[in-house]
């Protein structure tokens, strides 16, 4: 070890002592297996699920809080996110960016993320490192440090961030108000990334307590995928966590809201771009709110036929077809604590004298389709295809091995429903298409966002 920074010499000089504490204190937990897949519970909550991949030496560990910015009161948006950042600035053991210097000079990258649901960090590294994740991710787990000087210079970059990639742009600024208004009286009405005012305003002890609500191992899952044994694993893991003691959590924001059907909404922006674009949104629900389990599957169907390729809907009878469309598009969240947006997008082919109004009447009319007639064999065939390949093909990346199941544990619900997805799939019927269109897609549940370009002047010109 004397290669090591004298830091992490530090850390590692404990080992001894940890694990005196870990065998006083603490006791093995329980594991549950299935395949290659293997489940372990710490006695401080912390849940580890392992997954063996040996196509290649190398591993990805993902450590996951339930917490994101839908937790976030408001006057305070935005902490969620700075805090990811902070977690990078060192502990009472690492210097600021010790952290990145170590996972990068043994091979490894490393990343995090911050949603409305989690917070997330990641190391992809040769398999022979996983000790050195977990132990720096262990101990900045309990140790943070935030220096007030390197606080106040990661807010510069948070703001310079918000501004690159919302307030100058004017399409992300658009989905931003249309998001709070389609998400009105629930916590994903307000940004990730948090409004600019509260940024400006976040202070160290408000990031320092928010760490110390949310960041403990009983509100995290960590997910370790590659190259290993999982019985080593979770050794390594009792060793370096085992001894984080556990917290009182405070409960968590609900997402609720105003329901289905609470009316139509509407809002314009008139913004510097070039183009006009139409945002329409329904509050659907998803694997995690549905009443009936086989309603997400169907909504995910009825989006690939909209949208799943050079020869859905969209594409081949708005935008090629009609050519009512320069662009359009559409999306659905199948996973989130709260309801998700079944959406549609599109920029009107003003080339060929389309406007806004035509564009909406035209994607209105596709979904309306939906209620009057079945989806064809040939269709539901294909799309059927995409979904699952989908999901058989995203097992080639041990990183969203590690996400999904990450995510869905997140989520309350086990890694073992991604096993029912496909099953799902298999079972959704035109019928069942042609149902939840009926139910959910109605005009009072309709949300719709115009943005219009600004007029312009030569000292006045819009962005993309």
């Amino acid at each position: 070890m004397s290669d090591l920074p004298s830091s992490l010499a530090k850390i590692l000089g404990g080992a001894l002592f940890a694990s005196l504490q870990f065998i006083l204190f603490c006791t093995s937990g329980y594991a549950q297996d299935s395949g290659d897949i293997h489940e372990y519970q710490l006695s401080n909550g912390l849940k580890l699920i392992v997954k063996e991949d040996h196509r290649a030496p190398i591993f990805v560990s993902q450590l996951w809080y339930r917490v994101g910015s839908s937790n976030e009161p408001g006057g305070l948006t935005g902490v969620s996110h700075v805090l990811e950042h902070m977690m990078f600035k060192g502990t009472e053991k690492t210097s600021p960016g010790e952290f990145a210097e170590l996972i990068t000079r043994y091979g490894g990258t490393h990343n995090a993320f911050t949603s409305r649901d989690f917070t997330g960090y990641y190391q992809l590294m040769p398999s022979d490192r996983l000790e050195l994740a977990l132990e720096l991710e262990a101990d900045r787990m309990t140790n943070l440090r935030i220096d007030e000087q390197e606080f106040q210079r990661e807010l510069q970059v948070v703001m310079e961030e918000r501004r690159q990639r919302t307030d100058d742009r004017p399409t992300s600024l658009a989905y931003e108000h249309f998001a709070a208004v389609a998400y009105a009286g629930t916590g994903y009405s307000q940004p990730v990334i948090g409004w600019m005012k509260d940024i400006e305003g976040l202070t160290v002890d408000q990031a320092m307590a928010w760490y110390k609500q949310w960041y403990a191992p009983n509100n995290a899952t960590l997910v370790v995928v590659g190259d290993l044994e999982p019985d080593q694993v979770f050794e390594q893991v009792k060793h370096h966590f085992g001894s984080i003691p556990a917290a009182t959590l405070p409960q968590a924001k609900p997402i609720t809201g105003l329901g289905y059907h609470s009316g139509q909404r509407r809002i314009e922006m008139i913004l510097k771009t070039r183009l006009p674009r139409l945002y329409l949104g329904f509050r659907v629900p998803n694997v995690i709110t549905a009443e009936h389990a086989w309603e997400p599957y169907a909504l995910e169907m009825l989006i690939g036929v909209l949208d799943g390729g050079f020869s859905a809907r969209i594409e081949k009878e708005l935008v090629r077809g009609s050519e009512t469309a320069s662009s359009a598009g559409a999306s659905y969240g199948l996973y989130s604590r709260g309801d998700s947006l079944l959406m549609l997008t599109g920029v009107p082919n003003q080339q060929k004298g389309f406007s806004l109004d035509g564009l909406e009447t035209a994607l209105l009319d596709q979904l309306n389709r939906f209620k009057t007639e079945p989806v064809s064999k040939q269709e539901l065939k294909r799309v059927r295809a995409q979904l699952i390949a989908q999901r058989v093909f995203s097992q080639d990346s041990i990183t969203t091995q590690a996400n999904r199941i990450a995510q869905i544990e997140s989520l309350g619900r086990s890694w073992r429903s991604i096993d029912e997805e496909i099953t799902h799939l298999n079972a959704v019927t035109a019928e069942q298409i042609q149902q939840v269109a009926q139910k959910y897609l109605t005009t009072d549940a309709l949300n719709v966002a115009r943005l219009l370009p600004q007029p312009t002047s030569p000292d006045n010109q819009p962005s993309q």
